[in-house]
This record gives structure tokens, sequence and C-alpha cells, in this order.
């Protein structure tokens, strides 16, 4: 067993990549960025670091690139409360936090948002350890989100894994050297895609379910 555990939470804690990738789509076209929700969807799990470059070509931190995060953010936030946990989230949390695992969030998404995602997951009193991008300079599949929680965490690597949804979680865990647990509920990767994690499961009940058998 793990002493430490990071969790992503997008696509993992809380089943609300889809409503991402119509964010970011919407978006950019309303600022003439052409683009279709599929070229955005396989690119979720990344941060605006990442995906404004490749899709808009333009940089974060670029007038057009706040501008653009801005209204993603207002049509996120609009689609947020119909998003649910995905299935199993808060009993396995629940379970691990009684085993005495270190838990960790460490996520892309801004304190503010990783708050209210957290709230909606129904998990947000159970995980007081966060990182967020405020803790880190790229996005994954760099690994500086994990090396935040890692240091936050005073986790030693060896006893530690990512539990993600997304090859970039899978890269981001190996590339600062931990294992990686995969989850299916992200709803778009194939297994192919995810052959880096030591072990696959449906969603975070399948988890538990291995975990308590």
């Amino acid at each position: 067993m793990f002493r430490t555990l990071l969790f992503d939470v997008d696509g993992t804690l809380i089943d609300s990549n889809g409503a991402h990738a119509e964010a970011w789509t919407t978006a950019m076209r309303e600022y003439g960025v052409e683009v279709n929700v599929d070229q955005i969807r396989r690119m979720i799990g990344m941060g605006g670091d990442k995906i404004l470059p490749a899709i808009a070509h333009v940089s974060e931190d670029s007038d057009q690139g706040q501008s653009i995060t801005r209204r993603k953010k207002q049509i996120f936030n609009s689609l947020l409360p119909s998003l649910q946990p995905t299935h199993g989230a808060r009993p396995l949390v629940e379970y691990l936090r009684d085993q005495h695992i270190d838990l960790v969030i460490a996520t892309s998404a801004d304190d503010r948002e990783m708050a209210a995602l957290l709230q909606r997951a129904g998990v947000a009193d159970l995980i007081p350890q966060r990182t967020s991008k405020a803790d880190a300079q790229a996005s994954k599949p760099d690994p500086d989100i994990v090396h935040a929680a890692l240091v936050k965490s005073n986790a030693q690597p060896k006893y530690t894994a990512l539990i993600g949804d997304t090859p970039y979680d899978i890269e981001a865990a190996d590339r600062a050297g931990i294992d990686a647990i995969a989850l299916r509920c992200g709803s778009y990767w194939p297994d192919d895609s995810l052959r880096g994690a030591v072990k696959i499961f449906d969603d975070p009940q399948a988890l538990l379910a291995y975990w308590r058998s």
C-alpha cells in the first residue's frame, strides 16, 4: 500500500472533462479561433498553457489568451452545477483517509476552480492538502505539479502514486519518478494510451473494491 496518494481532479473525482472541452471550444470560437470539440477533448488534462498555443496559437499570458481563458471560465462555471462525481469518488477517499494514507490534490486548475470542483465532487472536506496551478510553472504532462505535491506532503516517491485519468497524468508521474494508477472514467482514452500506469481501473469504485479485496 502506498503511504501518499496524489489525486488529479477533472475526470478522476468529477466527470468534468466534457464540460471543459465544451467551454474551451465555445470560448475559442467566440474569439475567432476555428476549432472542433474533439481537438480540444484530446488535450483535456493539460492546462491552458498547453492548449492555447497548440489550438489558438497564442500564449496563455497574451491579451487574447487571457480573454479566451476568462470566457472559458465563465462558460465552465455555468456548467459546473450539472456535473457529477465519478462513481465511488467519496467512498474511495474516505477509505484511504481511514487507512491513514496522506492524500494530496495535484491539479492544473486554479485555486478557485479547484475548490468548486472538489465541493461538487463531494470530497472537499476530506483532502485538505492541495496543490494547484499557482504551485507549478507548467501543466501536465510536465511534472511540476507532481513535484509540488511531493514537496507539500513531504512524500517519499517510492511510496507515492498519482491517481489520474489521462496519459498526461501518467507521463507527469513518470517524469517525477512515481507510479501512476489510471482510471477509465475520464471517458476518452483507450487502455493502450494509459499503458504506462501500474494498474487501470474503471473508476474510483473499482479501485476501492480492488484495495478492499
